[in-house]
């Protein structure tokens, strides 16, 4: 038993509380699905400046995923969340309080540093906190929290739309709810531990046991202790890759990997429903109240979906998972394009897309979402690590930047149909992309996936099952 009490409560309490930097993440890149609509009318904004509002959080995130990372190597985790938390409530109140476009730029820059920096930093606290059996499980409760928050923002949104929607300063409200996790963050993180690995990394390894007392049985804690010592010897014998490494074609063949996984994730245009859902439904049709009303069926899709792909993980390889979401959001895409020519000017049109909108999300989150953040932690191997989970999450921002920033103007210029036909053909490209290139790694450790990729240049998938096989046999 730990010193201080139930050693299983005390993590409880350090992942709720931790994870909502991940409801921060969801709700900030959520509001601003129903606050533009409102904020249009107010700053005067068109399709360009709308597009550069929603997407400069994504480009801010992309900056703050990259430099996230090394200071939570360089200051510890936990205080580089505090530090996130404080950024968290300035950038939300900037945007609250800003007088026109620049301004708010500037703070939804701001805002996806934030975002990014808890991308990267809370998945890791969390992973260095839990014990190996329930890491995955508790590591994943951290993307239930960004839908979670995603959805809160499309239904305080919907509240406030319907309850204040003749109240011009109504987006206001939207953005303010914002900061208020970011103090419960705060002060949150101030009760709870650094985690024990980073403690152990900077040779502070009585403080590491003291943090693994509290969180672990008096055994445990200590044999978890020289695991990590263990580790750390290795890794400081170890030659950290570079650029230069990717001369080698299996690491090249991994980063690549990577980051065509990352793109193709986000190239389905899952956050153009996300940011522009609102958007989307009144294009189709619905007056923006009951758009509003609409958008939060988007959120609780998505809640339930990301909760059965969890679930799938265990249950389902990879490969499959990916190939059957990517042919589904494909799908719902073209047919998106298809409805919104055919039932143009309909009262049918916008209850149509609302249906194909949730059933994209389904498949999004069920499939595509779960598979991504798994498998860019399970390919790389420890010395590439740093550098393919770096390039990985800066591309994914990347895209996400490019579509956020594209999508209003594409709305605008070509319609809602032939948007969506762009989405759909870049769909079929990346299911053969996936088909071709994505491997199944569902049952192997770390080591074998790292085997394979140094042994087959041009592995076939066979040649990875092969693995498999070999491992559940000598498991048997």
């Amino acid at each position: 038993m730990s010193k201080q009490g139930n050693p299983n409560s005390f993590l409880r309490t350090i992942i709720l509380i931790s994870t909502f930097g991940g409801l921060l993440f969801g709700y900030d890149t959520g509001v601003i699905n129903g606050a533009l609509p409102y904020m249009s009318e107010q700053l005067g904004l068109n399709s360009f400046t709308e597009g550069l509002i929603a997407s400069s959080l994504l480009f801010g995130a992309a900056l703050g995923a990259v430099f996230g990372g090394r200071l939570a190597d360089y200051i510890g985790r936990r205080q580089n969340i505090l530090y996130l938390a404080v950024l968290f409530f300035v950038a939300a109140l900037g945007c609250t309080l800003a007088p026109n476009t620049t301004v708010m730029v500037i703070f939804r820059f701001l805002l996806g540093l934030a975002v990014g920096g808890a991308s990267v930093t809370v998945p890791t606290y969390l992973a260095e906190m839990s014990p190996a059996e329930s890491r995955g499980r508790m590591v994943t409760w951290n993307e239930l929290m960004i839908v979670g928050g995603q959805l809160l923002a499309f239904v305080f949104n919907a509240i406030l739309g319907n309850t204040m929607g003749d109240n011009s300063h109504v987006w206001r409200y939207m953005l303010f709810i914002a900061s208020l996790p970011a103090i419960f963050l705060f002060f949150g993180m101030l009760r709870v531990p650094e985690s024990p690995r980073w403690l152990a990394s900077k040779g502070r390894n009585k403080d590491a046991l003291s943090v693994l007392q509290k969180i672990r049985a008096e055994k445990q804690a200590k044999s978890e202790l020289r695991e990590m010592e263990a580790a750390l010897a290795e890794e400081t014998e170890m030659k950290t890759a570079t650029f230069k490494d990717l001369a080698i074609p299996w690491m090249r063949r991994i980063l690549f990997i990577g980051v065509g996984v990352a793109i193709v994730s986000q190239a389905t245009g899952v956050n153009s429903i996300m940011y522009y859902g609102t958007e989307i439904l009144r294009d189709a049709g619905f007056q923006t109240s009951a758009a509003l009303i609409g958008n939060v069926a988007n959120g609780v899709i998505s809640v339930l979906a990301t909760l059965v792909g969890i679930w799938l993980l265990g249950k389902v390889g990879r490969r499959p998972m990916m190939l059957t979401g990517l042919t589904g959001t494909t799908s719902m895409l073209l047919l998106i394009a298809l409805f919104s020519q055919i039932l143009e000017g309909s009262a049918a049109l916008p209850y149509v897309i609302l249906t194909l909108t949730v059933t994209f999300l389904a498949f999004m989150q069920g499939a595509i979402g779960p598979v991504l953040w798994v498998t860019l932690s399970e390919i790389f191997p420890l010395r590439l690590r740093g550098l393919g989970m770096g390039m990985s999450v800066f591309f994914l921002w990347i895209t996400n930047f490019v579509i956020g920033l594209m999508f209003p103007i594409l709305l605008e210029k070509i319609g809602l149909s032939s948007t969506f036909l762009v989405f759909g053909v870049i769909g079929v490209v990346s299911i053969f992309f996936m088909r071709k290139h994505f491997p199944e790694t569902k049952g192997l450790t770390l080591e074998e996936i790292e085997h394979y990729f140094r042994n087959f240049d041009q592995g076939t998938q066979a040649d990875l099952k092969a693995v498999g096989s070999q491992t559940e046999t000598h498991l048997k």
